[in-house]
C-alpha cells in the first residue's frame, strides 16, 4: 500500500469512526497512474452492505463535471461551436431577450437563467420535454453573457437539448458512447440509472443537524429544492432512472478516471486541453453573491486552496459534500463521493489537504 493510499484510508476510517460519515469513495490518479482509491464503510446503513470502489452514488452538481465534459466533446467533435447561437438547434429558445445565448453562455452559467421556471418542481425533471419548453419560454434575469449565476439544474438541460438537437442522441447514450464505454468504466457514471443498477446504488442519508436556513428577505433565486440536497431526492428510483444531467450518480473512480482522461489528453485533444481551464468569465455570482471565476463549464480552482495554487484546477463540488476535479499542473485528477449529505466539505477540505502535502513532500 503506498503512502498516501496509507493515509487517505486512514482518515477516511477515522472520520466513519467518529461518526462523521458513513459510506465514502475518494479515487486519485496522478500522471495517468491511480495513486488511490480509497473506501469506507457502508453503501447502505439498513443493510450494512459494504460500499466499493464500484457502487455508485447520487453526487448532485459532482455529475456537471461529466454533462461540461460531453459539451466539450460535442466541440471537438463538430457537433457545436462554443460561440454558434443557441437559436442555430433551438429556435424557440430565442424568444424574452435570449436570441444572443451562446453554448458558452450555458457553459460559463451566464446565460440567465439560474432557477427553473417556477412550473417545474422535482416530479416535471423526468419530463425532458416540458422542461425544454418552459425554459425557451422563460424571461432571463439579466441578458446573456452580461453576469454569472449558478444554474442549478437548468445547465444540465440547457446543454442536454443542444446535445440532443445536433446528435439525435440523449446525453445518458452519449456518456456511455463517448465516455464511460471507451473508458472501460461502464457502471460507473450514470445519466439516468438502469433499472436493474438500482439495487446496486448507495443509499443516501440527511445529516440531522439542521442545514442553513433559506433568506429571510424572499428575495433567493433558486427554490429550496434547487439549492438544498435532499435524500429522499437522490433516492427516488424516478429521479435515478432520469435523465438529468445537472446531476449524477457516479463512483468516485469513474469521476476520477474520467478527469485524468482528459488530462491524459483521451477524450480531449491536449492542445484543448487549456480552454477548460481558462478564465471565461469573472465576476460575482448573482445567486449566491460570491465571486465566481468560470471556465468554460467549470469553476476554476480547488476548493480551499491558496489563491496562487488555483489557477488551472477546475472542477465541481456536488451538494451534501462531494467533489472532483483536475489539475493540469500537478497532473491529478481527484474524486470524493459520499453517502451522507451536510451543509459542508469539510470531508473533501480535509483529504485535498492530505493529497496537497503528499503532493508539495513530492516534488
Amino acid at each position: 500500500m503506498s503512502q498516501i493510499q496509507e493515509q487517505i484510508q486512514r482518515h477516511i476510517d477515522t472520520l466513519v469512526g467518529a461518526g462523521a460519515e458513513t459510506g465514502v469513495q475518494v479515487a486519485v490518479y496522478q500522471d495517468g497512474a491511480l495513486i488511490v482509491d480509497a473506501v469506507a464503510s457502508s453503501a447502505d446503513p439498513a443493510t450494512g452492505r459494504p460500499v466499493t470502489s464500484g457502487t455508485p452514488i447520487f453526487s448532485f452538481s459532482t455529475g456537471k463535471s461529466v454533462a461540461a465534459t460531453l459539451a466539450h466533446l460535442l466541440v471537438a467533435r463538430g457537433f457545436l461551436d462554443y460561440d454558434s447561437p443557441v437559436t442555430d438547434l433551438w429556435p424557440e429558445f430565442g424568444v424574452q431577450g435570449k436570441a444572443t445565448a451562446t453554448l458558452r453562455h450555458v457553459l460559463t452559467h451566464t446565460v440567465g437563467l439560474p432557477a427553473m421556471p417556477r412550473e417545474i418542481t422535482p416530479a416535471e425533471l423526468p419530463d425532458w420535454a416540458r422542461v425544454c419548453e418552459a425554459l425557451a419560454a422563460a424571461e432571463p434575469r439579466w441578458r446573456p453573457g452580461t453576469a454569472t449565476g449558478y444554474h442549478s439544474y437548468t445547465f444540465g438541460y440547457l446543454v442536454g437539448e443542444l446535445a440532443r438537437r445536433a446528435t439525435g442522441r440523449p446525453m445518458r447514450e452519449l456518456l456511455r458512447e463517448w465516455i464511460t464505454a471507451p473508458l472501460g468504466i461502464e457502471g460507473h457514471l450514470y445519466f439516468a440509472a438502469p433499472m436493474e443498477s438500482l439495487p446496486g446504488l448507495a443509499r443516501l442519508e440527511q445529516q440531522a443537524r439542521q442545514w442553513p436556513a433559506d433568506p429571510d428577505d424572499g428575495d433567493a433565486i433558486l427554490a429550496p429544492w434547487e439549492s438544498r440536497p435532499s435524500a429522499d431526492f437522490g433516492n427516488n428510483s424516478e429521479i435515478l432512472r432520469a435523465d438529468i444531467p445537472s446531476v449524477g450518480i457516479a463512483t468516485a473512480r469513474g469521476l476520477a478516471a474520467m478527469y485524468n482522461a482528459v488530462l491524459q489528453g483521451k477524450l480531449v485533444d491536449p492542445a484543448r486541453l487549456a480552454d477548460l481551464s481558462a478564465l471565461a468569465f469573472e465576476g460575482t455570482d448573482q445567486v449566491f453573491g460570491t465571486p465566481a471565476r468560470m471556465a468554460l463549464g467549470f469553476p476554476i480552482g480547488r476548493i480551499g486552496a491558496p489563491a496562487e495554487e488555483n489557477s488551472v484546477a477546475f472542477g465541481w463540488p456536488g451538494g451534501g459534500g462531494s467533489y472532483a476535479y483536475a489539475d493540469p499542473v500537478r497532473g491529478v485528477a481527484f474524486a470524493l463521493t459520499k453517502t451522507r449529505l451536510v451543509p459542508n466539505f469539510d470531508t473533501a477540505l480535509s483529504v485535498t489537504a492530505i493529497l496537497a502535502d503528499y503532493l508539495a513532500g513530492t516534488r
